[in-house]
């Protein structure tokens, strides 16, 4: 699509040579012969750009640049300004104008002044377009939930991420999301435009690990023919996650500590602390207190670490979420392959409910994408989940409770009531004691009492 420019200048002359060049150039071109008529046509109509001379009848230049700046702060601004003074013109650039010709200018000048505006402009719509589209998408990576744990999770990343420096702990199973949470903190903190630099301490061999992370200087070593920079200097500035930090040899742990105390480090071979502004992110599915007992991890490090812990609950303990998550999936996926799934039939959800989840969200996710890819018809079935049969308790009879809206199976029962009477035959099997029941529905026990209290028998 084509610029509009609008030229600003009473010199009738200059006004009519400008506005032909940006015609022939392509542009769609509007001249104004006055601040006020300028003013008039950028409230009126779209303009990417204004060329605007400083000596203007009645109202000037920098009034009306200030002008724009209220009505439009992003609209691209080139002044125009006799050779003789160019302060007005660097007052100008102090204003919030983009650049600035003085006359009299080459003609191609102009023309090349015009064209590195318009790229920079589109280059910054562009990034911003692309963080919208990454912002709209991290739902339907997995952090999404409406359950009081996921609820929690996420209260604890808004904090976390107004905190500078502050180093964080993530702990839980594998498939959790813990990398989608160190994504979340980093994507609202101050830090959004610096680096955000993952490793997976587990994937890279121990004697190689340590100049992945810090760098090297050249002769350090027999392969070192130059110097390398580590990851912890690329991420200056940003974030940098150490996934499965249980893995890392306990022979490298106090480089790392000193980074959390001092944030200096030396590369390999290296003789001069290099200091570094960063924020460490630390995730493991091991328990890190048992790791210090077998003498795996420094308690010291495990503390520094510790400032802030975020638990990643399984998601058979949130199984609320379940179905909204598999929503959330299928939409994505049918975007994706072009599909059209309207949703999971009332047996495929009750056995998504029964499921335990080993794999948690990453393995919902998987399963949903693979169901859509073989579904056929307008709603998944059981057939197409390929879960693991889960043993259900015998039927005895349930309470009865009130109806609540959602989708019905074929006896006309919804999915809310399928849960319900789930979880009140096991309780019943268990002879109402809690933890055994918990420990059956694969759930926390705060779970199961929140679950009672909004069935009314708590």
């Amino acid at each position: 699509m084509k610029a509009s420019i609008l030229v600003v200048e009473d010199n009738e002359d200059l006004c009519k040579t400008i506005a032909d060049v940006m015609k022939r150039e392509g542009y769609f071109v509007k001249t104004a012969a006055s601040g006020e008529e300028a003013l008039t046509r950028i409230e009126k109509g779209l303009i990417d750009l204004v060329l605007l001379d400083i000596k203007l009848p009645r109202k000037s230049g920098l009034e009306v640049l200030a002008r724009i700046r209220e009505l439009q702060p992003e609209l691209l601004v080139i002044m125009i300004t006799a050779l003789t003074d160019a302060r007005p013109a660097v007052e100008a650039l102090k204003s919030g104008a983009y650049d600035y010709l003085l006359k009299p200018f080459e003609l191609d000048e102009l023309k090349l002044v015009v064209a590195k505006a318009l790229e920079t402009h589109r280059l910054k719509l562009e990034v911003a377009r692309l963080k919208e589209q990454q912002r709209r998408r991290a739902p339907e990576s997995g952090l999404y939930g409406e359950s009081a744990a996921i609820q929690e999770v996420l209260n604890l990343v808004k904090i976390i991420a107004e905190t500078p420096r502050t180093s964080v702990l993530l702990e839980g199973e594998s498939g959790t999301g813990k990398e989608l949470v160190a994504d979340a903190i980093h994507a609202a903190s101050a830090r959004a435009e610096k680096p955000m630099i993952k490793i997976n301490c587990a994937a890279i061999p121990e004697n190689l690990l340590e100049s992945e992370l810090f760098g090297y200087e050249k002769g350090a070593f027999t392969d070192a023919k130059g110097t390398k920079r580590g990851l912890f200097e690329l991420a200056h500035g940003g974030t940098i996650f150490l996934d499965e930090i249980s893995s890392m040899k306990i022979s490298l742990q106090p480089k790392l500590l000193r980074v959390l105390e001092s944030s200096t480090f030396r590369r390999i071979g290296g003789t001069s602390d290099i200091t570094i502004d960063v924020r460490i992110i630390a995730a493991t599915n091991q328990n890190l207190e048992a790791c210090v007992r077998d003498g795996l991890f420094r308690e010291d490090l495990l503390y520094r670490l510790k400032v802030m812990v975020i638990m990643l609950p399984a998601l058979r303990e949130h199984p609320e979420d379940i179905l909204p998550m598999a929503k959330l999936f299928i939409e994505q996926n049918n975007r994706e392959f072009n599909r059209s799934i309207k949703g999971i039939s009332a047996e495929a959800a009750e056995m998504m409910l029964r499921y335990t989840w080993p794999g948690n969200v990453r393995e919902l996710k998987n399963v949903l994408e693979r169901a859509v890819i073989l579904c056929k018809r307008e709603e998944i079935t059981p057939e197409l989940l390929h879960l693991e049969p889960v043993e259900m308790p015998a039927a005895v009879p349930a309470p009865p409770a009130a109806r609540t809206p959602g989708t019905v199976n074929a006896d006309g029962e919804t999915l809310a009531e399928i849960e319900r009477q789930h979880v009140l035959r096991t309780l019943e099997k268990y002879h109402n004691n809690k933890s055994r029941t918990a420990k059956a529905l694969n759930i926390s026990r705060s779970t199961l009492r929140e679950k009672l209290k909004e069935y009314g028998l708590e």
